[in-house]
């Protein structure tokens, strides 16, 4: 039972910091609502700081990272020498991101064309490449943060890695509190704390790996054996990386299209990226060491249970989380964020955009619990063939409907090829036999879960109509919304208990371990 605890606490560290760092840039998003609206300078920045976090998914998270980790999580297991592999690693990441920051910077008016097509002619243009020129950088910054959280997230440590996040969206709020204060151009505010927070976030993350001996030496770039086949494990995930950059990009250049659009997606995201980032980015990150390291281990008994429990914490948690995001979408943007130059037509909007990404919501979650099944057995190849595929339904949704329901389409695209990857995947798993096979408690639990999902739905649907007059009134408005959120989190878990979706007493035994 050792393993289960150590899974949940890691689940609930993580889960908690993230949680504090959605807040905070949920906080974050909400002041650049109210100070730039929808507007060209809104949609101009968030394309340009879309880019490098884009390829620091490419770069780090989504191919560099998935490669790294269980090769450095089965050496640590081995008792190999796991500080020499971290450290070429490190200094063959840190030399490719140097050469790489260079030529973004150099080449961002094709980058910006690439990425909004729909911004040439107009205001937006120039804006998004002075910005994107400003920030690029960040993309060196963030990828060593990644490989360094990595290391620390392998040694069980990841409160600091977690915290990494906060200290972002923290820095932001203060720039803009600054620049409002002393008047400075909120746009070039923006852009350039962009770089300030990578500078800062790799500070962070350096000192904390430094205090537990776990700092990789700076060094000159090798290529040894061992970074080989990391480079062979990584090459499909980097190419699995682009092609779920690739639907970004798709859905980007449709909204490019549309006017407000770039940014009702981009507030929708944020939102959506609340509950996704609290549970799938904890579980996906506890879950890919630990599964690796019960492979090196040959405990196959173990790393079953281990994914069967983060399977159920993830849709014990979203399902009813997705069922909300669509049924009170319209309230939660309207309460949240229309004021200032956010006006009612945004609201609408962006409420719609909320709701089809709400029912993507358990998709995008559950991408993060099957896809440590695949990279904890170094096989990438697999989940790269899937990610074309979705890549296909994506494109041909998001384009193929445009014409007829307009900047909708790009998030609908995205809903649909997440379920799609989901299908792909479990499919895929069946073939690991035992392993990814669900167990008689989560079978049991899962039906229950929905059932009781829905009638959370029902009471907030009638809840909102009978308060949609305090909803809209200036002093009541955030009070009747706390309200709503209570009334569903109350509803669900009621439910849940009573149908046997849910025991108090394994969540208090789980918090109490």
């Amino acid at each position: 039972m050792a393993a289960p605890i150590r899974l949940v606490r890691g689940v609930l560290t993580v889960g908690s910091w993230t949680l504090l760092s959605r807040v905070a840039g949920f906080a974050r998003d909400v002041m650049m609502a109210a100070y730039l609206g929808a507007g060209p300078v809104a949609e101009a920045f968030l394309v340009a700081f879309s880019l490098p976090n884009m390829f620091r998914r490419f770069f780090a998270e989504g191919a560099f990272n998935m490669a790294f980790v269980p090769l450095y999580a089965k050496k640590l297991e081995g008792g190999e020498d796991a500080a020499g592999f971290a450290r070429d690693a490190f200094n063959g990441l840190l030399s490719v991101l140097i050469l790489f920051s260079v030529l973004g910077t150099l080449l961002m008016p094709w980058l910006v064309w690439a990425m909004a097509a729909g911004f040439a002619g107009d205001e937006r243009f120039p804006l998004a490449v002075l910005y994107g020129r400003i920030g690029f950088c960040y993309i060196l910054f963030i990828s060593l943060v990644a490989l360094l959280s990595g290391i620390l997230n392998a040694f069980g440590s990841f409160t600091e890695a977690s915290m990494v996040p906060v200290l972002m969206n923290l820095l932001f709020i203060a720039a803009m509190l600054l620049g409002d204060a002393l008047g400075w151009d909120m746009g070039l505010t923006l852009a350039w704390t962009v770089p300030v927070t990578g500078i800062a976030q790799l500070a962070f993350t350096w000192a904390a790996a430094r205090r537990m001996g776990l700092a990789p030496r700076l060094a000159r770039p090798c290529l040894t054996p061992d970074l080989r086949r990391l480079a062979r494990i990584a090459g499909p995930a980097m190419l699995a990386g682009g092609v779920v950059q690739v639907n970004l990009l798709v859905g980007r250049q449709v909204a490019s299209f549309f006017d407000g659009a770039v940014a009702w997606l981009s507030y929708a995201d944020r939102l959506y990226q609340l509950p996704l980032g609290v549970v799938g980015i904890a579980i996906g990150t506890v879950l890919l060491p630990d599964l690796s390291r019960r492979l090196r281990a040959g405990d196959d008994q173990g790393g079953r249970h281990a994914f069967n429990r983060a399977a159920e914490i993830s849709l014990t948690l979203t399902i009813p989380a997705a069922v909300a995001l669509v049924v009170i979408a319209h309230p939660l943007i309207s309460v949240l964020f229309e004021r200032g130059a956010f006006d009612r037509a945004d609201t609408v909007a962006t409420a719609l955009t909320l709701a089809v990404y709400g029912a993507g919501l358990p998709a995008f979650v559950l991408h993060k619990v099957l896809q440590p099944l695949f990279y904890a057995r170094e096989d990438t190849r697999r989940p790269f063939q899937y990610a074309v595929w979705a890549m296909v339904v994506n494109a041909a949704v998001a384009v193929g409907l445009a014409p007829f329901i307009g900047f909708l389409a790009a998030a609908l695209g995205t809903t649909v090829a997440g379920w799609t990857m989901v299908w792909q995947l479990w499919r895929g798993a069946r073939s690991m036999g035992d392993a990814s096979r669900l167990d008689d408690r989560l079978r049991a639990r899962l039906p229950r879960i929905v059932v009781a999902s829905a009638l959370m739905g029902v009471i907030l649907w009638g809840a909102a109509r009978l308060l949609d007059g305090a909803l809209h009134a200036p002093s009541w408005r955030y009070l009747a919304l706390a309200g709503l959120c209570a009334l569903g989190i109350a509803t669900y878990f009621a439910a849940a208990a009573a149908l046997g979706a849910l025991r108090p007493s394994d969540l208090r035994a789980a918090l109490r371990r």
